[in-house]
């Protein structure tokens, strides 16, 4: 424990968190979590304030002005003039939480969104913040959710669909929030290069070394239509039902008019007037399940995709930067009991996340600087276990559609910028939104039921309160924190169907689709 160090007076933008703390714990939405983060403000608010009584802060020390340089040795100090040890500042007031447990067991995919947890760890981030933590790969996204909900982990690497789906009771039912989101962007769509032949022989503008992007599902129509006809059905895979990649190869394929299937009470595989079957496949076996001829298409996460090229066995013809610029990939999921009860912890880690997202996406020049570092920590077996040059493709943003088709997508992973890691209620409407299209959500719910189930899962009083601490501490700027008054993203048009999505206005969007389930438009008002 540090000792004989100045405390400054309670800093005004903590008050400010915890004024708008105070806030939350009055509102509909709010819950215990809510009440215990007030709490751990308000303590630090009369440690900070008493301690500042007993010995006058300093002067304030601008973060811009220089530090003494490291070979001036300060001034000695008189033994009898130590600080007495009962007087040592508490760990808490020194920057660190009294977390209420510091050895964590956290879950995660072989994928390379993974990365924020796997550099927290690797990069002392977690240690910093008093935590021991132990990152365990998981063998597919229902055994990963399992261990969480039974406590075996204390949290995990989710996909974005994951605690809205479980909460609302999508399969494994369970209360899970969320109050980081890890990525944006990060998939793609392959397909066989039987299909993608075929693609080319429909639309001769694909015939070339390098086709016009984004490239939409028309090619692959008469594919699709030709097989109907023969009395079967084009294959393709997901990696999950509540998975980002599911939402995202029914949205391309709708948006080609092409039915990708109807989920029901009766019908859980999603194939109820299915044009094209999709089937789970866990993301590391995507490529060996394509080359088996199982399946002929895939939507994916990396490095799945880029290992097709890698082998030769396919072509990835779009990524999700296309058919939705800058959607939500995956967040950091824990159980709201073991949040309720470790409201100090949720915090640190939350800071040791926000510090691996910012380190992950660190720029000089408009250079990436730490991708390849992370590209070769994340090559180990234990992580990823892909090949460092695989990984490295699109971590440092270059995408390879083909051999001869080789883009800059330097926004193809991001992991901080764009406000990327903040955990916006429009994103879990947009999720929920898709949910009810495809009949996941069997029956028909008012627009205010969305923001009702958003503001249960996603937790921005947690992030606000772990950003303003970091604030404090110096590891990040005002300009870091996301710009926001309801945490609501502005609409936005940026989809491959141009279609215009406002996450206040989800019955709207629900009923501006050609394909998928509609609902009563007097839904918007209730």
């Amino acid at each position: 424990m540090k000792t004989n160090q100045s405390i400054r007076p309670f800093p005004r933008s903590l008050t400010k968190t915890l004024g708008s703390l105070t806030f939350a714990v009055g509102s509909p939405a709010s819950g215990s979590l809510q009440s215990k983060i007030a709490g751990i403000f308000f303590g630090l608010c009369l440690l900070l304030t008493s301690c500042g009584e007993k010995d006058p802060a300093p002067p304030e020390v601008s973060a811009n002005e220089p530090t003494p340089a490291a070979s001036e040795a300060p001034a000695e100090i008189p033994e009898e003039a130590s600080a007495p040890e009962e007087e040592s500042v508490p760990e808490e007031a020194a920057g660190k939480l009294d977390v209420e447990k510091d050895e964590l067991k956290f879950g995660f995919i072989k994928l390379t969104d993974c990365a924020p947890i796997v550099i927290a760890k690797e990069k002392g981030f977690f240690e910093d913040e008093g935590l021991q933590v132990e990152v365990i790969a998981q063998s597919n996204w229902k055994v990963l959710l399992d261990n969480v909900i039974t406590g075996n982990l204390d949290g995990a690497h989710m996909l974005s669909g994951q605690p809205i789906a479980a909460t609302i009771g999508i399969g494994t039912e369970a209360h899970i929030v969320t109050p980081f989101t890890l990525d944006l962007n990060g998939n793609g769509i392959t397909v066989s290069n039987a299909i993608w032949a075929q693609m080319q022989e429909n639309d001769l503008d694909l015939d070339t070394d390098t086709p016009e992007h984004p490239i939409s599902a028309d090619s692959l129509k008469p594919i699709v239509d030709d097989l109907l006809a023969e009395g079967k059905k084009l294959q393709m895979g997901m990696v999950f039902p509540v998975s980002t990649h599911n939402y995202e190869i029914r949205y391309w394929l709708a948006a080609s008019k092409i039915h990708p299937g109807f989920y029901s009470k009766t019908d859980l595989a999603g194939r109820t007037d299915a044009a094209v079957e999709l089937s789970v496949t866990p993301p590391p076996q995507m490529p060996a399940t394509l080359e088996a001829g199982t399946i002929s298409g895939y939507c994916v996460g990396e490095p799945w995709n880029q290992q097709a090229v890698a082998k030769g066995i396919g072509v990835p013809v779009t990524t999700n930067y296309d058919i939705w610029k800058n959607n939500p990939e995956k967040v950091f999921g824990v159980t709201r009991k073991w949040a309720d009860e470790n409201p100090k912890t949720l915090i640190a880690v939350t800071k040791a996340l926000i510090r691996a997202g910012k380190w992950l996406d660190a720029t000089e020049g408009g250079k990436l600087i730490n991708r390849e570092e992370a590209c070769r920590i994340l090559s180990q077996p234990n992580y990823v276990g892909a090949d460092y040059e695989v990984i490295k493709n699109s971590m440092t943003g270059t995408f390879i559609f083909q051999k001869t088709d080789v883009r800059e997508m330097p926004d193809f992973n991001v992991f901080f910028k764009h406000d990327c890691t903040y955990p916006w209620y429009s994103d879990g409407v947009w999720f929920l939104t898709q949910m009810r299209r495809w009949g996941q959500i069997t029956e028909a719910k008012p627009a205010s039921w969305y923001a009702e189930i958003a503001k249960k899962v996603y937790l921005p009083d947690v992030y606000m309160a772990a950003a303003e601490l970091l604030l404090e501490e110096g590891e990040l700027m005002q300009s870091d924190l996301p710009k926001t008054e309801d945490g609501y993203k502005p609409a936005t048009t940026d989809f491959i169907d141009g279609l215009e999505f406002d996450g206040k206005k989800p019955i709207e969007y629900l009923n501006s689709f050609d394909i998928g389930i509609k609902d009563d438009p007097s839904l918007a008002e209730k």
